[in-house]
């Protein structure tokens, strides 16, 4: 065979499809490198769990949280929502670093107040409201999935109760609803508010995948 001198291929760097650039969601979160590539394989699992497109839908967050698709929780919808920056209905790999980077434990209480405000902002008005608990029912729902979700099945009165002291406590102005700053002095003097916005696994996401996430997406073997 004629021709010049054959070139010598160099070899591809290996790279996850769908994987793109670890090292600047790295630069932008608390994760390593190697974090963000074992949160990719997380992603993964996730995202093909039902529908196998690269891109994690609503049903399939709900089935690695809660071991089902199909059960609506108010909780899992604010979640979603938050987790799908761009609005599109799927959270794509770089908005699920940067949504987990949320609940790091190096990440501040600040910052992390600022998005459990947002959590239970229900109608993102830019304040939770009363009007919109005693008309709507959503905040009341809310605190009841989040503790029914902690495997704490309190009664309608006790949860009635927890939140019209928060109210009391944290509505400042007394006009009958807790912006921003509000919230932000209400946490100050109760950090424990903070204790779910925290996921002590992702300090070592390389080690160990949260478990509940590995048992509820292996249904289908």
């Amino acid at each position: 065979m004629g021709g010049g001198p054959s070139k010598k291929l160099k070899a591809k760097p290996t790279r996850r499809p769908g994987l793109k650039d670890p090292t600047s969601l790295a630069s932008e979160t608390p994760f390593t490198v190697s974090e963000v590539e074992s949160l990719y394989e997380l992603f993964r699992k996730i995202s093909s769990s039902l529908v196998n497109d690269g891109l994690i839908h609503k049903e399939e967050l709900q089935l690695a949280l809660f071991k089902n698709s199909s059960k609506r929780n108010l909780f899992l919808d604010r979640i979603f929502d938050l987790f799908d920056v761009n609005g599109n209905g799927r959270i794509e790999f770089s908005e699920f670093v940067r949504s987990l980077a949320i609940f790091h434990p190096k990440t501040t209480d600040q910052v992390k107040a600022s998005y459990a405000f947002r959590l239970y902002d229900l109608r993102q008005t830019g304040c939770i409201e009363r009007v919109e608990f005693w008309l709507h029912g959503q905040l009341k729902e809310m605190v009841l999935a989040l503790f029914y979700e902690s495997e704490l099945n309190l009664s309608d009165d006790v949860v009635e109760t927890i939140v019209n002291k928060t109210f009391a406590e944290a509505d400042a102005k007394g006009d009958g609803k807790i912006d921003e700053e509000e919230w932000r002095d209400y946490v100050a003097k109760n950090p424990s508010l903070l204790k779910n916005m925290t996921l002590p696994y992702l300090m070592d996401i390389s080690v160990a995948f949260p478990s509940f996430v590995l048992n509820s997406t292996d249904t289908s073997q």
